[in-house]
């Protein structure tokens, strides 16, 4: 049984990944069509295809390989000194293997001059590369709400797990008290296992981060402390020690290996599921985006601790790279887990949501072959043509994006041999979540 709904957990994500991909490309091709911009092709993956429908003037249909997907529009790229007018693909995947210019010369049929993609004004090609990345944020945003705000998500909570014998600094690492350690504050005003707290020196809390910013700004202070006991409320008084304490990021996470001095009460905070409200979940959401781009621009230092745990057996760590392979994997994993139906969904629905903010933020590097590289172009060309009408200068004429192919294959290059590496890690040490 655990087997079946592992591989049913790997397939609903191929699923998932499909619909992203599928999405994705949807942007680029309403949007392409809504400037007039003709796009033979809508495909979803890459490889022999193996069905496809021709409706209008567009040929959709899926390919064998299901890890990407494009839309081919012509005349992605102006003329060359030759004459000759290229399509070209909005996937990375083919853009590494198409030729910049002869493929889409084929393709031309009359009164296509009028249709071609560089032909249109800059801010118009902006909003047909950007849409693709763009769609994906908003499935990202809307799976993230669906879960943040209907299921719930697991976090600290206001009620009281355990409570504390002594005050031991956190920087110590141990839990056993020593004759030496004074009462906690804690455990010296009553508190017990199961309270709930209900406000904090006159501050109503409603959540573990506002309680714990009170406690740690208040060392050595005296405060009440309402509690919630047995349907009843109580009223405990604390004194707050001083005590070297988890440090604590500007988002409201702990920093690994960090201390400082602060209020310590001495109790541990229970989890449990909690539903966000709509400002929660834009701060919710605004912290994840912080850490995927901070996750982004760490790639290259953790290409090492990458290489070890592929090839020399080395600890795969939780922060990772993971490509769609182990992200599959999770996806079966979760649906293996001992937690509630719903609990099970609401994790799947958050992996689908990464991968899509993952999308997002990746196709807007401003580099060849992704769409934040033709954006780039499309920027760049505009602010030529603004900069000659000022200084009354004659049109540069459209920027000839195709001269920075040789950039483009090596960035693919580097991409696929990164793809490879994680590929292997994700297969021999896969990132586990139990």
């Amino acid at each position: 049984m655990t087997t079946l709904m592992f591989i049913l957990g790997i397939g609903v994500f191929a699923i998932g990944l499909l619909v992203s991909i599928a999405w994705h490309e949807l942007g680029h091709l309403s949007t392409a069509k809504l400037f007039g911009i003709r796009v033979p092709q809508y495909m979803v993956g890459f490889g022999p295809t193996i069905w496809s429908r021709k409706k209008g003037e567009t040929e959709y249909g899926f390919k064998a390989i299901p890890f990407g997907g494009y839309i081919r529009m012509i005349g992605m790229f102006p003329p060359g000194d030759d004459g000759r007018i290229t399509a070209r693909s909005t996937s990375p995947w083919r853009g590494m293997i198409e030729d910049a210019r002869s493929a889409a010369f084929e393709e031309l049929k009359p009164g296509d001059e009028t249709r071609l993609f560089y032909t249109r004004a800059p801010w118009k090609r902006v909003i047909v590369m950007f849409a693709g990345p763009f769609m994906n944020l908003i499935m990202a945003v809307v799976l993230f709400l669906i879960v943040l705000m209907g299921f719930g998500i697991t976090q600290q909570t206001t009620s009281v797990s355990s409570v504390s014998k002594c005050v031991i600094s956190q920087s110590e690492n141990r839990d056993t008290c020593k004759s030496t350690d004074p009462a906690s504050p804690a455990a010296a005003a009553g508190l017990k296992a199961g309270d709930k707290i209900v406000s904090f020196d006159g501050v109503k809390t409603d959540d573990w981060d506002k309680l714990s910013d009170l406690i740690r700004a208040v060392p050595g202070k005296q405060v009440p402390i309402v509690v919630e006991r047995d349907g009843r409320q109580l009223t405990l008084h604390a004194k707050i020690a001083s005590n070297q304490v988890a440090q604590k990021d500007s988002s409201g996470q702990i920093v690994d290996g960090k201390y400082v001095t602060a209020g310590f009460l001495g109790f541990s905070a229970a989890t449990g599921v909690v539903h966000q409200d709509f400002g929660d979940s834009v701060t919710w959401m605004t912290d994840r985006v912080g850490e995927a781009v901070d996750s982004i621009a760490s790639l290259p230092a953790k290409i090492p601790a990458l290489w070890d745990s592929a090839f020399h057996d080395a600890p795969r760590q939780a922060d990772s790279p993971m490509g769609v392979v182990g992200a599959a994997r999770v996806g079966g994993e979760i649906f293996t887990l001992d937690v509630p139906a719903s609990q099970q969904l609401a994790m799947f629905v958050m992996l689908v949501a990464g991968f899509n903010l993952s999308l997002f933020l990746f196709n807007m590097l401003p580099l060849l072959p992704l769409d934040g590289g033709h954006i780039a172009g499309a920027l760049w060309e505009s602010l030529r043509r603004h900069t000659a009408r000022v200084l009354r200068r004659p049109d540069p004429g459209p920027f000839d994006v195709a001269k920075l192919m040789p950039v483009a294959y090596v960035v693919a290059s580097v991409f696929v041999c990164f793809t490879v590496l994680v590929l292997i890690a994700d297969v021999v040490n896969p990132v586990k979540i139990s």
